[in-house]
C-alpha cells in the first residue's frame, strides 16, 4: 500500500525471518501512517551496545541509542561528554579564514566603523549579535543592518550598500548571507569598501568579489565543516580573531578579553533553529550552549524564555519550537531587526519590551500561517490526486512572504515530501521557501535551477532553501525541481520506515530513564531523537484539546499509565487513527520528554505513530 493510501488504523503482520534486519518491530508492517516499524539497531550495532554495557556500565537502552547512531564502544564515554577543546579544529582550516581575520583585526585596531549585514532569520540574528557583541567589547564602532524581508529581500542589496558607505563604513561583514551577492558586493568594491563574507549556504564555483569568503560549503573548502550554521562560522572566526588581536597586543596586559565560551548560547540557538546536523562540533556547541543558557546570563534570551512561558530549563527542542519561532516572527511579519537587537541588549527592561513584542508578533504569525497552511494543504492534496509528484510546489498571491517557509514545513510534515511554498507578487513573480526530508538535498537543487536560469536567485542547504522566481516562473520551476529530485525522493521513499530504538512499558518510562537518555543528545537533524515502542497498551484516552491537538493516555497490563500529546494532529491521519482506536489495545511509538508544571516533573510521550495491537 502506498504512502498516501494507508489504512486508517494500521495492521500487524508477523513475519519469520532469518535476520533481525528483515523483521518488523512488534510485528508492525504497516502502521496508521502506512509505515513499517524496524529496529534502528542492526545485529552488529546490538553487539556494540552490549560491549558498551560491559565496558562502561551504561544502561542497555542508552547503549542501544548510542550504537544505533554510529557511536563505537571505545568512543562512547567521550561522546556522552563532548569537549569543545577536543572537537574544534584550528579555525584557519577554513578557506580564506586567515585573510578574513587579518582584515577584521585591522579594522578593530584602527577603530574603523564596520557594517554587519545579516539575514532576517534566527541564524542571521545570532550571527550578527555574536559579531556585534565582540566588536562592542573591543570598542569598535559598528552598524548592524538586517534587511526587510518584503522591501529588501534576502541578502545585501545595492541601496543598502550605498547607505552603509555614506554612514562611514569601510568594511562590510556579511553573516549568514553574501555568498551569492555578486552585484551588491561589486558595488561595495566600487565604493572602496572591503567585504568579508561569513556564510554557510551552498556556493557556486564562481564567488563574488570580496577580501575573504569564509564558507565551509565553498566548493574549494576542504575543512569538512559543511555542517556548521552561520553562527558556528562566526564563532570560529571570533576565536581566530581573538588569537590574532592577542598576538598584536591589542588587549594589553591583564585586559579582560571577551569570554567567547559565554556566547555559545547564541551558537546553540542558531544551530538548532537552522536545522543543521547535530553531529560532531555542532553537538558540542549545542550541549555547552544549553548549559550557558540555563544560567540566564543574557538579558535578551532570559526575557524571551520567560515570555514564551517556558517553566523548566531549556532543552534543545525548546530552541527550535519555542524560542526560534519568536525571533523569526520579527523577520516574518514585523521589524526584522528585533531579533538581533534583543540578543545584543544588556538592558533587562529593554529586553522584556522586545521579547513581549516578538511574542505578540508570533501570535499574529500563527493566525496568518494557519490560513495559508489550510489552502496549501488543499493544493497539495489536489496535486497528489492528479499524480505522484516528487516535490510539492504550492503558491498564492494571498500568502504573506514571511510565512511561506512555515507553510512549506507544514506541507512537508503532512505529506512527508519535499515542499516549496511561494508568495506570488503583483507582477507574477514569486518568493518562496522549501523544506526537505532526509536524503534529499534541496539547496543543491535550487542552486542548479539558478544556474540553468529557471530561478532568478536562490540557495540554501540540504534541508531548507529560499528562491526567487521571475514573472510566470512558478510552473517551470516546479517541473524542473521535480525532474531534478525525482530519483532522490524515490530512494528516500524506498528506505522509509520508522526506526525504533527500544521497547518500553509505561512503568519503565521514568524520569531517571529520560535523564540518562538525554546524555546521548542533544537530538535533532542527523541525530534523531530516540523513538520507543509501547506494545499492547490500552489507549484509554484520545481527546481533542486546544488548537487541534490530541491528548492521549496509555495503560499497561500492570496498571501503570503514561500520558502525552500529539500536536496539530486532530484532523490528520494520526489524530483520526487515535480517535478511532480509543478504548482498544494498541502498539504506540513516540519520544519521551520531561514536562514541568506546578512544581512537578513527569514523563510525557510525544506520540509519532500507532497501530492496533
Amino acid at each position: 500500500m502506498g504512502r498516501f493510501g494507508a489504512a486508517p488504523v494500521g495492521r500487524v503482520q508477523v513475519l519469520q525471518a532469518a535476520h533481525s534486519e528483515t523483521r518488523y518491530f512488534l510485528g508492525v508492517s504497516q502502521s496508521a501512517l502506512g509505515r513499517a516499524w524496524r529496529d534502528r539497531c542492526s545485529d552488529a550495532e546490538r553487539a556494540a551496545a552490549l560491549n558498551m554495557v560491559q565496558l562502561h556500565g551504561l544502561p542497555d537502552i542508552v547503549a542501544r541509542v548510542l550504537a544505533a547512531r554510529g557511536v563505537l564502544p571505545d568512543t562512547a564515554e567521550s561522546y556522552l561528554a563532548p569537549r569543545l577543546r577536543e572537537l574544534m579544529p584550528d579555525p584557519l582550516v577554513l578557506a580564506d579564514m586567515e585573510a578574513a581575520v587579518a582584515r577584521i583585526a585591522d579594522a578593530v585596531a584602527r577603530w574603523e566603523k564596520i557594517a554587519i549585514f545579516g539575514d532576517y532569520d534566527v541564524d542571521g540574528a545570532c550571527s550578527a549579535a555574536l559579531l556585534g557583541t565582540y566588536l562592542d567589547a573591543a570598542g569598535t564602532p559598528f552598524i548592524v543592518r538586517i534587511p526587510d524581508r518584503i522591501v529588501d529581500g534576502y541578502g545585501p542589496n545595492v541601496a543598502a550598500i550605498r547607505e552603509l558607505h555614506e554612514a562611514g563604513c569601510r568594511l562590510l561583514v556579511t553573516v549568514d548571507c553574501g555568498v551569492a551577492s555578486f552585484e551588491p558586493l561589486a558595488e561595495a568594491a566600487r565604493l572602496g569598501m572591503d567585504t568579508v563574507v561569513l556564510d554557510h549556504h551552498q556556493a557556486a564555483a564562481e564567488l563574488p568579489q570580496a577580501v575573504a569568503i569564509v564558507n565551509p560549503n565553498r566548493q574549494d573548502d576542504l575543512s569538512g565543516l559543511g555542517h556548521l550554521c552561520a553562527a558556528g562560522v562566526v564563532f570560529m572566526t571570533l576565536v581566530a580573531l581573538q588569537r590574532e588581536l592577542r598576538r598584536r597586543g591589542f588587549w594589553g596586559e591583564g585586559a579582560n578579553m571577551p569570554n567567547l565560551l559565554g556566547d555559545l548560547d547564541l551558537v546553540a540557538l542558531a544551530t538548532v533553529a537552522d536545522v543543521v546536523p547535530l553531529v560532531g562540533l555542532n553537538r558540542a556547541f549545542v550541549q555547552q550552549g544549553l548549559q550557558i543558557m540555563r544560567q540566564r546570563r543574557r538579558a535578551g534570551l532570559t526575557a524571551l524564555i520567560d515570555a514564551s512561558g517556558l517553566s523548566g530549563p531549556p532543552e534543545a527542542w525548546h530552541l527550535g519550537y519555542l524560542l526560534g519561532p519568536r525571533i523569526n516572527a520579527g523577520g516574518r511579519i514585523g521589524n526584522s531587526a528585533l531579533g538581533a537587537g534583543l540578543l545584543m541588549t544588556h538592558d533587562a527592561a529593554e529586553a522584556t519590551r522586545i521579547a513581549a513584542e516578538l511574542n505578540s508578533l508570533n501570535s499574529d504569525r500563527q493566525v496568518v500561517e494557519r490560513l495559508a497552511v489550510e489552502e496549501a494543504v488543499s493544493m497539495a492534496d489536489r496535486q497528489l490526486g492528479e499524480g505522484d509528484p516528487a516535490v510539492l510546489v504550492v503558491g498564492s498571491p494571498d500568502w504573506h512572504p514571511g510565512v511561506v517557509g512555515l507553510v512549506a514545513a507544514r506541507v512537508r510534515e503532512r505529506f512527508n515530501r519535499p515542499a516549496f511554498a511561494f508568495a506570488v507578487n503583483e507582477t507574477g513573480g514569486a518568493t518562496g521557501s522549501g523544506r526537505s526530508i532526509p536524503g534529499v538535498d534541496i539547496g543543491r537543487a535550487v542552486r542548479r535551477t539558478v544556474e540553468e536560469g529557471v530561478a532568478v536567485k536562490g540557495g540554501g542547504h540540504a534541508m531548507a532553501a529560499g528562491v526567487t522566481l521571475g514573472p510566470g516562473g512558478l510552473q517551470a520551476f516546479a517541473e524542473r525541481l521535480i525532474a531534478v529530485l525525482a530519483e532522490d525522493v524515490a530512494r528516500a521513499d524506498a528506505s522509509e520506515a520508522l526506526g525504533i530504538d527500544a521497547a518500553l512499558t509505561a512503568a519503565g518510562a521514568t524520569t531517571e530513564l529520560v535523564a540518562s537518555i538525554t546524555r546521548a543528545g542533544p537530538f535533532g537533524s542527523a541525530n534523531p531523537e530516540p523513538v520507543f515502542a509501547f506494545g499492547s497498551h490500552l489507549l484509554t484516552e484520545a481527546t481533542v484539546v486546544g488548537a487541534n491537538h490530541v491528548r492521549i493516555r496509555l495503560r499497561a497490563g500492570d496498571g501503570a499509565s503514561l500520558g502525552g500529546m500529539v500536536f496539530r494532529a486532530a484532523d490528520q491521519p494520526l489524530g483520526k487513527a487515535l480517535l478511532a482506536l480509543k478504548g482498544h489495545p494498541v502498539h504506540a511509538a513516540g519520544t519521551l520528554a520531561l514536562d514541568s508544571w506546578g512544581g512537578r516533573t513527569q514523563v510525557s510521550l510525544r506520540l509519532v505513530d500507532i497501530c492496533r495491537a
